[in-house]
C-alpha cells in the first residue's frame, strides 16, 4: 500500500481526512466540503452532523457485511453539501456534485453513480436496494434515536434552518414528517441500527408528535 500523504495532526477532522485518503483518494475535495458545512444559514446540517453520520457508518459497518465501505464514506461526506432548506432538490444536487468531483478522483462512472444513488435515496430513507445504502440510511437517521436532550437540540436546529416558515405551517409539516415515520413497519434497515435505535427514535418521534 503507498504511503498515505502528510495528515496535520491538529486538523480537528484528521482521522476522518486519513480514512478519506485511504478510502476515496486525493482529498481535494475536502476544503470545499467543510466550507459548505460551514455555511452561515446550516444549524444541523453542518460539519458536526456529517461527522456524526461518518462515525455511525463506520460503526455498523463493524457488523454489516458492506460491500463497498468507500462509497459509502463518500456518500457520508457528500450527502449533504447542497443544503438550501427552501429547495426540493438538495439531494439530486448533492448526488451531482459527488459524481462530478469523484469522477474528477479517477472513480469509475459506475462507481460514483451507485455513490449518487445512495445520496438520492436520503431524500426519503425509504427502501434501500442494498446493505451500503441501508448503512448509509441509517447512520444519517440514528440522531432520531438519541438520548431526548440530544434529539431536542436536533429539532431546535432543524426548525431554526426553517425559520422562513411561520409557526402554523412548520407544525403542520412536522407532524406529517414525525406521523410517516411512525407509520413505518421500521425506520432503521440494518439489524444493527434497529437494535440500537428504533425503540427510542419511536419514543423521541411520539412524544414530539404529541406536542402538536
Amino acid at each position: 500500500m503507498p504511503e498515505l500523504p502528510h495528515v496535520d495532526p491538529d486538523d480537528p477532522i484528521a482521522e476522518h481526512r486519513t480514512t478519506w485518503l485511504r478510502l476515496i483518494g486525493d482529498d481535494a475535495p475536502v476544503a470545499g466540503l467543510l466550507q459548505r458545512h460551514r455555511e452561515k444559514h446550516r444549524r444541523y446540517h453542518t460539519l458536526e452532523h456529517v461527522l456524526s453520520v461518518l462515525r455511525h457508518v463506520h460503526e455498523l459497518a463493524d457488523s454489516e457485511p458492506v460491500g463497498d465501505i468507500g462509497a459509502v464514506v463518500a456518500a457520508a461526506w457528500f450527502h449533504d453539501a447542497i443544503y438550501e432548506p427552501q429547495s426540493p432538490a438538495n439531494e439530486r444536487a448533492s448526488a451531482r456534485l459527488a459524481r462530478r468531483e469523484l469522477t474528477k478522483l479517477g472513480w469509475s462512472t459506475d462507481r460514483a453513480d451507485g455513490v449518487g444513488t445512495m445520496i438520492e435515496g436520503t431524500a426519503a430513507h425509504l427502501d434501500p436496494p442494498d446493505v451500503d445504502s441501508a448503512v448509509l440510511f441509517d447512520a444519517d437517521l440514528s440522531i432520531l434515536g438519541a438520548a431526548p436532550p440530544a434529539y431536542e437540540t436536533y429539532v431546535t436546529q432543524v426548525r431554526a434552518e426553517y425559520s422562513h416558515v411561520d409557526d402554523d405551517t412548520w407544525r403542520t409539516g412536522r407532524a406529517d414528517v414525525l406521523q410517516s415515520f411512525l407509520e413505518r413497519t421500521a425506520i432503521y434497515a440494518t439489524r444493527t441500527g434497529a437494535a440500537r435505535w428504533e425503540t427510542a427514535a419511536r419514543d423521541n418521534l411520539a412524544a414530539e408528535l404529541d406536542q402538536f
